[in-house]
């Protein structure tokens, strides 16, 4: 018969679940409790950059809360070298803008590999742009534009993006609504498993777009190809109005083709007309109702 384990083997497994148990509970890092004000006039970029830095430099799963309120934040650049790879921001409020910003006073927020943003509440004309970090080469940008993704590719040698996943937004009048822009030359970038989910688009000039053949003023990439591989991008409940006829673009590399695009329960439609949808270099897959017919390739 099996002898009964003594009481010191006990107290060493127990601390042993104990301390396991402790490091999968994630520390809550409130911007509130932090400094921050919710009156949308006090400046609580101080509040945010120290939220951050805790979550930055603990070893634990880290969550920064963004409670119910109004925050305005200045110039914030969240970045460095993190000890977290698990941090979760959870916007519940929502970030304004100063009032009077010029583009080199844009407000940053650059995070780590698989953290997810969700957007319960969020002011029109929010900006969402991916940064650097790790894997991640960018992830947010908040200012007064729109949500995109890039500009990937500007480099030869960088980083992908990947795990990213914005959420529950809407779009008023702006130039781009959910977008991934890539640099037409050679790169060792990508972007993949990106979700784009419950985004409501009121008048959005392109409101579905992805530019692979992106290069100002025709100077260091004109005739070259992307080489940044994008795949996995699922676009889901996306609907509203657009400026233009032509509502989904997807303007993909012809050395590496869009792979794996979803679209599902689209509906965009141009003054109250039927649109378009303009494909190039890309496949993937539709389900639901989808509005205008998808070009994509099967």
């Amino acid at each position: 018969m099996a002898k009964p384990m003594s009481s010191f083997v006990l107290l060493v497994l127990f601390l042993i679940l104990l301390f396991n148990s402790s490091l999968a509970i994630p520390v809550t890092y409130d911007v509130l409790s932090l400094g921050a004000e919710s009156d949308g006039k006090t400046d609580s970029s101080k509040a945010f950059l120290h939220a951050w830095s805790k979550a930055c430099g603990s070893t634990k799963a880290a969550t920064i809360y963004v409670p119910p309120g109004r925050f305005l934040l200045g110039k914030v650049e969240f970045k460095g070298q993190c000890n977290n790879n698990d941090i979760v921001i959870r916007l519940d409020g929502t970030l304004v803008a100063p009032s009077i910003i010029t583009l080199s006073e844009m407000m940053e927020i650059g995070l780590c590999l698989n953290m997810l943003m969700e957007f319960l509440l969020m002011v029109a004309l929010l900006m969402v742009k991916v940064l650097a970090c790790g894997l991640a080469r960018r992830l947010a940008r908040v200012a007064p534009a729109v949500p995109r993704i890039g500009s990937l590719g500007k480099d030869k040698e960088e980083a992908g993006v990947q795990n990213v996943t914005v959420k529950t937004v809407t779009f008023t009048g702006t130039q781009n609504g959910v977008r991934i822009k890539s640099w037409g030359r050679p790169s060792s970038g990508f972007a993949r498993n990106i979700l784009f989910q419950h985004a409501i688009m009121n008048n959005v000039q392109n409101p579905i777009v992805v530019d692979q053949n992106y290069c100002p003023n025709n100077k260091n990439c004109p005739g070259q190809a992307s080489r940044v591989k994008i795949s996995d991008v699922k676009y889901q409940d996306i609907h509203g109005t657009s400026k233009s006829e032509v509502v989904v673009k997807f303007d993909c590399s012809s050395r590496y083709p869009c792979s794996g695009i979803s679209l599902e329960d689209v509906k965009l439609t141009y003054h109250n007309q039927p649109a378009k949808a303009s494909c190039s270099h890309a496949d993937g897959s539709v389900s639901g109702i989808v509005q205008p017919n998808s070009c994509l390739l099967q």
